[in-house]
Order: C-alpha cells, then structure tokens, then sequence
C-alpha cells in the first residue's frame, strides 16, 4: 500500500518530459523531407544536364553512312581519287577530281551538308556533278572530316570545316583553275561563307538552303525535335559545346558572315518550308551583297536541300541562267545541255515554282512574317520570339517533310541518264 501510495503522490516534475523528443523527430523527418525533395530536383537538373549533353553529343558526332559508288558508276564520269591537306595542315582530305570532258580552266567544289558525305544522295549530288561536267567545269567533290571513315573528327559547324575547303581550293588551284565555283548545301553552304571570310580565290557561289550555326538556328532545330525552353537551352548548349567537341559558338564567325558584303556573285536558293533553315536567313546575306550579279531565289513550299528534286529542271535552267551571267558557262554548252529540255508535257521536269530570282539587293524588302526583336532586327524565325513563348514548339516538320514532295528521286533531273543512287533523304539531323 505505501508503495503505491508513493507512486500516486509523485509531483508530475519526477514524470519524463518527452517534449524534446517529440521536436527532435519531427525535426530528423523535417530535413528527411527536405534532402528527398532535393535529391528529386537535383535529379531532375541532372536529366536536363544529360539530355543537353547528349544533343550537344550527337550534333558534333554525327552518323554518316559510307560511299557507295562513284563517278564512274553513278554518271559514267572518269574520276581520280585524291587526298590533300586542310589548309591549316590538320589533317588530309579524300575525295574525288572529276577532269571535265575537255581541257578547261573552270572548277565547281561541291561542299556537301552536316549529316552526309560527299554524295549526299537526297540531293542528290551526282547528278548535279553530272550537270557541271557538261559546262566543261572540273569537279571536285570531297568529305569533310565529320564523314571520313578513316579519320573521323568531329563536327564543329564550320570552324575545322572551313579549313578543310580551303584545302580543296588550294587543290583546284594548283590543278590550274582561274575560274572556281563553290556549290555549296545546308551547313556546307554556310562552310563556304566562313571560308570566304579568309581567302579571294573564289569567282563565284551557289548556296543551297544556307545553314549557318549560331544560337538561333541552334535553338530552331533543337525545337523540331524537343520541346525545351530557349532559355536555359541555349546558355547550356554554349557551356557544353566546348566540352564535347572543342568549339564554342563564339569561335564560328557567324557575326562576320552576316554583316560581310562578299567580292564575287552568290546565287542563294532557299526553300520556304526549310524545317532547319528558316528562309529569313538567306534573305538577310542576301540583302548584304551589292556585287550586282547576286541573287536570290526563295521558292515557296520547298524543303531543305530538297528544291532540286522538286524542281529539278527549273533549279537547273536558273543555276544555268546564273553561270552564263557571270561568264563561267557558254551560251552553246547551255542550249545544248539535255537536262534544260523543253519542259512542256515533261513529266519529268519536276512542278513550277511561279517564282524567279530577284537580285540579292532587293532581298527581305518585302515582310515575310519574320518578327523583330527588342534590337530591331529581323528575327530569322517568328516563333523564336523571346516575347511569345506561347509559339514554342509549333513547328513539327521533321525528315518527313523534305519528303513529302521531293520522291521524285534523281531520274526526275535528267531523261538521259539515271542516278544509280538511293532514294535516302536527309534525316532530322541532317543540315
């Protein structure tokens, strides 16, 4: 009894307080909560780390399928195999010289696209030699170092690539051309400007659905594939480029080739349903030039690299029309030629584009929906717009759209001969 009369008369002070641990547990599961909602971000910045690496990965390793034929073969083109030195002595080039049929001093360089090697056969590229090769032009066409099976590097959007077709300058020179074309597509047509940044050897350029890396176009391609914010998208890319493949986007010179009036005549040709290069862009080079034999030809519905498959013949008369203004084809070589025949009732000659080359000072005078930034410039791509984030990710046309009309494969450019070439279009990487 006094036992548990002692227990009863216990001041509530001799009980244990448990108040401190009950804070001390709530306190421990405060900060369990805490770290797992961190751990959860910090993971899900990891995936958009990775996943910006991994593009910044593929854009500078691309995959590039093997040459599979040759001048020979494809177009009956005796050809040489040739190897030669990037300008800055880097590394070597292979490729292929193609001596036009009689002794001539006039050379067309054929600069293929990110994404595929010196027959890009989407375009496809043989015929196009082909074509040169009857205005009596000495064709050189050659892989870039992205492309080499035997020493492969790394894409850099033209900052190793321009050296490289400085290489191939060179070569045509010291083969005995006074006369050289650079016929350029995609991100080799914006190699070609780079290129023309440092040397004055080139008479002349054609430029086919110009690619020129710089964050806006960046972004725009980005877009067509992911759905990702501009910002931080591109400051991450800018961080990780130097990383992956050794080029930052400040070292491509794209600030230059915008703003630069070049010597010699570019004939630009570009599509307005280019899916990764908006037709803006050729219109702004375009409106930079005062050589008054510049042109321009933005042809409505074409697709990226795609416009000489959609419209073989007409691509050719007025790359023909081009030559023989700025003195490099003959009149007879023209008239002559089988693939600027007649077109009426052709099959064959590809749709009419009902528009024409207008010359490159009259480019971008009309509005063509570009908008304008803070700076008062003409953004390249409308839904670019910083101010409109709500127009992100509207366009959807991928590979599938360069394909949609441009089936008509290479016979479509020629009733004489036929491309032994396969009916490969560039894929959503290829520029």
């Amino acid at each position: 009894m006094s036992t548990t009369a002692e227990r009863n008369n216990r001041t509530p002070s001799s009980q244990p307080d448990e108040t401190p641990i009950m804070l001390t547990r709530q306190l421990r599961f405060k900060h369990i909560i805490v770290a797992f909602l961190l751990s959860i971000v910090f993971f899900f910045l990891f995936c958009f780390v990775a996943l910006h690496a991994y593009i910044a990965w593929v854009l500078s390793y691309p995959t590039v399928a093997n040459v599979y034929s040759n001048p020979m073969q494809a177009k009956n083109m005796p050809y040489e195999d040739i190897s030669f030195p990037a300008r800055d002595g880097s590394r070597m080039m292979q490729g292929w010289y193609i001596p036009a049929e009689t002794k001539s001093n006039k050379t067309i360089i054929f600069s293929h696209g990110y994404g595929a090697n010196r027959e890009e056969t989407w375009i496809p590229m043989y015929d196009l030699a082909h074509f040169a090769h009857r205005l009596n032009f000495n064709v050189i066409m050659f892989d870039y170092g992205f492309a080499s099976k035997t020493n492969k590097e790394v894409a850099t959007g033209g900052k190793k690539e321009a050296q490289q077709l400085l290489g191939a300058i060179d070569l045509a020179k010291q083969r005995g051309a006074k006369e050289l074309v650079v016929w350029g597509f995609s991100m080799g047509a914006g190699t070609a400007l780079q290129a023309g940044l440092l040397t004055d050897q080139v008479d002349a350029m054609i430029l086919d659905s110009t690619f020129l890396l710089e964050p806006d176009t960046l972004y725009y391609n980005i877009r067509q594939q992911l759905d990702l914010p501009q910002h931080p998208t591109i400051d991450i890319m800018e961080m990780l480029l130097p990383i992956v493949n050794g080029t930052s986007l400040n070292q491509i010179p794209y600030p230059q080739v915008k703003k630069k009036d070049y010597p010699f005549p570019i004939f630009f040709i570009h599509g307005t349903q280019d899916s990764k290069a908006p037709y803006q862009i050729a219109e702004l080079l375009a409106a930079n030039q005062t050589n008054p034999n510049s042109e321009l030809w933005v042809i409505p519905g074409a697709h990226h690299e795609l416009e000489f498959r959609e419209h073989p013949r007409e691509y050719l008369r007025n790359v023909s029309n081009f030559l023989s203004k700025i003195n490099l084809a003959a009149s007879e070589d023209v008239k002559n030629e089988p693939m600027l025949g007649d077109t009426n009732g052709d099959t064959d000659a590809g749709s009419t584009t009902n528009s024409t080359p207008i010359p490159a000072s009259e480019a971008g005078k009309q509005d063509n929906g570009a908008s304008i930034d803070k700076n008062g410039a003409k953004n390249p791509d409308p839904d670019l717009d910083t101010n409109n984030s709500s127009s992100q990710g509207t366009h959807s046309s991928t590979s599938s759209d360069k394909g949609s009309s441009g089936s008509s494969g290479s016979s479509n450019a020629s009733k004489t001969s036929t491309t032994s070439t396969n009916s490969t279009e560039p894929s959503s990487t290829d520029t």
